[in-house]
């Protein structure tokens, strides 16, 4: 008999595996090639589309995007095209759809509306035989491969680290990442068996067995963690965890803070870390129960998720996240349930 979890523990194990395969000459030449025919065709503007896990992933890629390479973001509204046939003019724009299974209908249609009507459409996805990447002009299969579990852990990773070797890519405008560049990243896979490897989630797990609900917060390039993070715990453990980002937090929300609601706050070394350190002051001083994710202990935390040290902020939501995953998997466990399998969701999700 299977035993509960075995699915997710395998899928999260894989994503050291998972960077290593990205990064090989093979994927990195793929992404590289259609980062270059990107920087050729000069959009003025970036739209991304995705659900879920993978709209997080899209979420990281807008700050990528507005950061490297100075272009204004969207984020889609799938339903004004499915639901309510708007057919927007999307000359001079990137489409990019994000999603692990390239199965759901909403997220083609909007490529396909958008490829007919003048945008470049990209799809990002681990099925590069999906709906979604044929509806697309050019396509990255994030080369995760099969994943286990319902809960998507490995994708989302995979998506992360395509997408920022896409816009990188774009960047340089010939696709071929610069050679520092290039040894920075080909250090992930230790670093992300390093951030796996710390057994402090399991701890954690049991701390936070009977919690009613939490909070998750990040600001910049780890707000899109924190909204996953939130996404993992009430999928596998059905524990209700709203995710703001540092200054949302800030602005009425804490009031909710107080000791029996814990806050899991992403702090790292970069400018979105320096600025959460007044987010966590302030909860401390509502003596809510703070734990953060970082390579450093942060006065009025009462915990740390540790992840390895890293030299560029950009990088850190590929590590950031993995004790999460941990977490969300282990507080499953210690409740009872099945991560594997949570009730009511199925692998792909069809929406119109």
């Amino acid at each position: 008999m299977t035993q509960r979890g075995q699915g997710m523990a395998a899928d999260i194990a894989e994503q050291p595996g998972g960077f290593a395969r990205l990064l090989d000459g093979e994927h990195r030449a793929a992404i590289a090639a259609v980062a270059a025919e990107v920087a050729g065709r000069k959009p003025r503007n970036v739209m991304f589309v995705g659900r879920g896990t993978s709209d997080h992933a899209a979420l990281y890629g807008a700050y990528l995007t507005e950061i490297r390479l100075g272009l204004p973001v969207a984020s889609a509204s799938p339903s004004a095209i499915t639901l309510y046939g708007a057919r927007p003019d999307f000359s001079g724009t990137l489409v990019i759809g994000v999603s692990q299974s390239g199965g759901s209908s909403d997220l083609t249609g909007v490529l396909a509306a958008a490829r007919e009507n003048g945008g470049l459409t990209l799809a990002v996805t681990n099925n590069p035989d999906s709906p979604l990447a044929r509806a697309a002009e050019l396509s990255i299969d994030v080369a995760a491969g099969h994943e286990r579990a319902v809960a998507a852990t490995k994708t989302y990773t995979a998506e992360l680290l395509a997408l920022l070797l896409l816009i990188e890519g774009v960047r340089a405008g010939d696709g071929r990442l610069p050679a520092e560049e290039r040894a920075a990243l080909d250090k992930l896979p230790q670093l992300a068996e390093d951030a796996l490897a710390d057994p402090a989630a399991d701890a954690l797990a049991q701390r936070y067995r009977f919690a009613s609900r939490m909070v998750t917060t990040g600001r910049g390039y780890a707000y899109p963690t924190a909204r996953e993070a939130a996404l993992k715990l009430m999928e596998t453990s059905y524990l209700p965890a709203l995710a703001f980002s540092g200054a949302d937090l800030l602005h009425g929300p804490l009031a909710m803070a107080d000791p029996d609601v814990p806050v899991l706050a992403v702090v790292g070394d970069g400018p979105g870390g320096r600025a959460m350190r007044d987010v966590v002051d302030r909860l401390a001083e509502r003596r809510a129960d703070v734990v953060t994710i970082g390579a450093s202990d942060i006065d009025g935390a009462s915990g740390r998720l540790a992840v390895p040290a890293i030299a560029d902020e950009r990088y850190s939501p590929l590590l950031d996240i993995l004790p999460l995953q941990k977490l969300a998997l282990a507080l499953a466990l210690a409740r009872g349930e099945d991560p594997d399998a949570p009730r009511g969701l199925k692998k792909v999700t069809s929406t119109l």
